[in-house]
């Protein structure tokens, strides 16, 4: 997959493709569903198939005061969008000369004249331009006169018609529900970070964890979760059962949220590797004990409990970018 920054002189051969414009924080299996339709489209008319995402989330630019959000850090969102067959991903970075550009303007200098797209495959609540004044009735009439196709896809939804969507993955996710946001996302959702050294606490109790330290992403419900984890390989990624501690671990009171992940059956050294983090199972919220050896205790029953609920859920890891376990969503457009 090439990667542009920009929306100029594009590599001829990706000249004329299929886009699927849209932030796509999480890439979800709706957002899945928009550029699986764009594949389509794109077999059909014998183009590359591309994408069209903005950097930083418009909403971290007009709104920098809110607390973290983002689902997937832009390297694991490039990963989940070439996984889907994208050939481009255009990156168009999101600031205030771009939050002035009008819709037509948009149209013009980025669709037509710099990508020269075929067809365009939108959400039908699609908004672009200075202050949202674009929509998909003048997207597909910019589209008429500048040669390009629109399908604009309604919401897809899932079993008992609970729509995909970014905003309901991270009320799961803050609500300690990782298998619910799964379900919504496709696969596990991922903590992605190198590992830093710690205060050496998990290796003098017996059980040695890897910390990530959690950046500008989400944080979900602190506690104690069942994981898979892996050394990031890409798609030579070997996974391991595990259970972490997320939050600030009461006993130490540690400034600033930490994962810090046991790997079952696992005996190497991770520091400074990148490792991918998935939370399948929510186990309990964090705790104080009255002494080391309660924790102790506490710790060997969570990896119990983890070991427990690794043995009953769906995991695939051939799928090249993440651990995927649901099956392709209903459309409803």
């Amino acid at each position: 997959m090439r990667v542009l920054r920009h929306s100029e002189n594009p590599p001829p051969e990706l000249r004329g493709a299929v886009v699927a414009i849209g932030n796509f924080d999480g890439i979800h299996r709706g957002h899945q569903a928009v550029m699986t339709r764009a594949g389509r489209l794109a077999k059909e008319l014998e183009a590359p198939l591309g994408v069209i995402t903005f950097e930083p989330h418009p909403r971290r630019f007009f709104r920098p005061e809110d607390p973290a959000f983002r689902l997937t850090p832009f390297r694991l969102k490039a990963r989940l969008i070439e996984a889907l067959g994208v050939e481009l991903l255009v990156v168009l970075r999101f600031d205030a000369a771009f939050a002035r550009v009008s819709a037509e303007d948009f149209v013009r200098d980025v669709l037509i004249e710099g990508l020269g797209v075929r067809h365009v495959v939108v959400g039908d609540n699609f908004r672009f331009g200075h202050r949202r004044q674009g929509d998909v009735a003048l997207l597909e009439t910019l589209g008429r006169s500048g040669g390009f196709g629109v399908t604009a896809m309604s919401r897809v939804v899932g079993a008992g018609d609970q729509p995909f969507s970014s905003s309901l993955v991270r009320d799961y996710l803050k609500a300690g529900n990782p298998t619910r946001a799964g379900l919504l996302l496709g696969r596990y959702w991922e903590i992605v970070g190198r590992v830093v050294r710690g205060d050496r606490r998990g290796r003098d109790l017996g059980y040695p964890t890897a910390n990530l330290q959690l950046g500008p992403i989400l944080q979900p419900a602190f506690g104690v979760y069942a994981v898979r984890a892996g050394i990031d390989q890409g798609a030579e990624t070997t996974w391991y059962g595990g259970a972490a501690n997320l939050g600030i671990r009461p006993m130490f009171e540690t400034r600033k949220p930490l994962l810090e992940t046991y790997l079952f059956d696992f005996d190497g050294d991770l520091y400074g590797r990148q490792l991918r983090v998935a939370l399948v199972d929510y186990l309990r919220p964090e705790a104080r004990f009255d002494n080391l050896e309660a924790l102790q205790a506490q710790m060997a029953e969570d990896c119990r409990r983890a070991r427990a609920s690794l043995a009953y859920e769906q995991w695939d890891a051939s799928w090249p970018a993440s651990p995927f376990m649901a099956a392709e969503p209903a459309l409803k457009d």
